[in-house]
């Protein structure tokens, strides 16, 4: 990301606080844009985030299905009601993250299934 001459690392367009409402922007591609306090309730599909800032956007109801996301602020940002098919996380700090009431059928972690953690946890825990 480059260095506007305001100091903000986000070149693209200025988006703060824009919501897509019911919208379809499937394959849309974000790159360089601040898209702080957003809201999608939208199809997102395929859609790519690229040095974009995501810091405290609400995804409600959104279908995310092999979205890409690289170098992105997604800090304070939540994720509810949504379809993450085909995800790819990676690079990523997810301290202090949550994930709640979650289809976790064939979710890896650095290679694990995630429900295989799980069943230890339980043996070792019982």
């Amino acid at each position: 990301m480059s260095e506007s001459a305001e100091g903000n690392p986000f070149d693209g367009p200025q988006m703060r606080g824009v919501h897509y409402k019911r919208a379809d922007i499937s394959g849309a591609n974000f790159d360089g844009v601040n898209l702080e306090d957003a809201r999608f309730h939208a199809v997102l599909t395929k859609a790519k985030f690229i040095d974009t800032n995501l810091s405290k956007a609400d995804f409600d109801d959104v279908n995310l299905a092999d979205a890409r996301f690289n170098n992105v602020n997604m800090s304070g940002a939540a994720i509810t009601n949504a379809n993450l098919s085909r995800l790819t996380i990676s690079g990523v700090t997810l301290a202090h993250s949550n994930i709640e009431d979650a289809d976790l059928a064939g979710f890896r972690i650095n290679g694990v299934l995630v429900t295989d953690l799980f069943d230890a946890y339980e043996r070792g825990n019982g």
